[in-house]
């Protein structure tokens, strides 16, 4: 049996997060001992982690720099006595490395979440200098791999596992009728929704300037956007001056983001650059039809046209278009929404994203020994 340690630096409801989650409580028992660590602080999946008896520790990681914590962490490390480190995003990437070679663990593997265009040239060194005491860089997508491979991480350490997601489970019911009483909208109101980090990358302000076009052709649109940060406010301002107050909700931070989705009619996802979005597998799950840019990682899960509609990263009037005509055409809105579901069965499951880890763990211990 391998011990298998996850750390990630929180333990908020974001994508990354999700899927350590579910690799977490996934991987066989009978086959693997799994601990997992918030590097700076815990979150509301840290109760999930425990529900399913995955012990949960916390490094409280203070400062950007913080030799203390990677002392702590490195002694966490080697007190737990692990085959296998497995480390997740950059802070936990950077932190986690090097703390799992110090404590002399056999196995280390780093994953790699997006197309992470916003490294400048010291994030992109450390990412090259840790790559040296990597087992594998694994890439949730080949446009991450193609990333990192171009950043010039080697061949041999580089390894693609898709993204997945849970659809074993009870679908929330579409409370159309609920969930737009609860926002104030009319019962027959066309709902749009966005779901995500309310930061540059995910160009949230696109999405509003194309809801701005939409609003003028069918001023019966109204749309919800779900997540916090830090561009909230700005994002407001602009909802005031195109007058979308009445038909724009920013929700924040939401823990029923999926009864959201079920009750809305199409999901937009306006990135610049993506990994594998959560967002667009969970609509894809929910027979959602989805609206999204061509951002490298989205474009391996929409197919345009067959699966959802892609447009080019920054064409606001394209984004506009792509959703007034599935607003007006419920027909075929249901009809890729059912398509994305058959994609998510076929090619996004999370068990075989478990499988695929529990193989590669097993590979590269048995490798060690041998």
């Amino acid at each position: 049996m391998l011990k298998v340690l996850q750390l990630i630096p929180t333990l908020d409801r974001a994508g990354a997060e999700k899927q350590m989650v579910l690799l977490s409580t996934g991987l066989p028992r009978d086959r693997f001992q799994v601990e997992a660590a918030a590097l700076t602080r815990s979150g509301p999946l840290e109760a999930d982690l425990k529900a399913a008896g995955v012990p949960v520790a916390s490094i409280n990681k203070r400062f950007k720099a913080d030799p203390l914590a990677l002392r702590r962490l490195t002694r966490f490390i080697r007190d737990g006595k692990f085959d296998v480190v497995q480390t997740w995003l950059f802070a936990a990437n950077a932190y986690g490395r090097v703390a799992a070679k110090r404590a002399g663990v056999p196995v280390i593997v780093a994953n790699e979440m997006a197309v992470d265009l916003w490294k400048g040239r010291t994030e992109r060194a450390v990412d090259r200098r840790l790559a040296t005491v990597s087992d594998r860089l694994v890439g949730n997508s080949r446009a991450v791999v193609d990333f990192y491979r171009k950043l010039g991480v080697p061949e041999d350490r580089l390894e693609m596992i898709h993204s997945g997601i849970a659809i074993d489970g009870a679908e929330p019911v579409a409370d159309r009728a609920g969930v737009r009483a609860e926002l104030g909208f009319p019962d027959d109101a066309p709902l749009i929704l966005f779901a995500g980090r309310l930061a540059a990358q995910k160009r949230v302000g696109d999405l509003l300037r194309a809801l701005d076009l939409v609003q003028i052709v069918q001023p019966d649109m109204r749309a919800a956007i779900v997540g916090e940060g830090p561009l909230r406010a700005e994002l407001e301002r602009t909802a005031r001056d195109y007058d979308l107050t009445e038909r724009t909700r920013f929700l924040g931070h939401r823990d029923d983001v999926p009864r959201l989705m079920a009750a809305a009619d199409i999901v937009i996802l306006p990135s610049e650059y993506e990994g594998l979005p959560n967002v667009v597998m969970e609509a894809m799950s929910l027979r959602k039809p989805v609206v999204a840019t061509a951002a490298p990682g989205t474009t391996e899960l929409v197919i345009d046209g067959e699966t959802g509609v892609l447009v080019p990263v920054g064409d606001i009037p394209a984004l506009a278009r792509a959703a007034r005509d599935l607003i007006r055409d419920p027909d075929r809105a249901r009809e890729l929404g059912e398509a994305g579901r058959r994609r998510i069965e076929t090619e996004f499951r999370a068990d075989a994203m478990i499988a695929r880890f529990a193989e590669l763990y097993e590979r590269l211990a048995a490798a060690k020994r041998g």
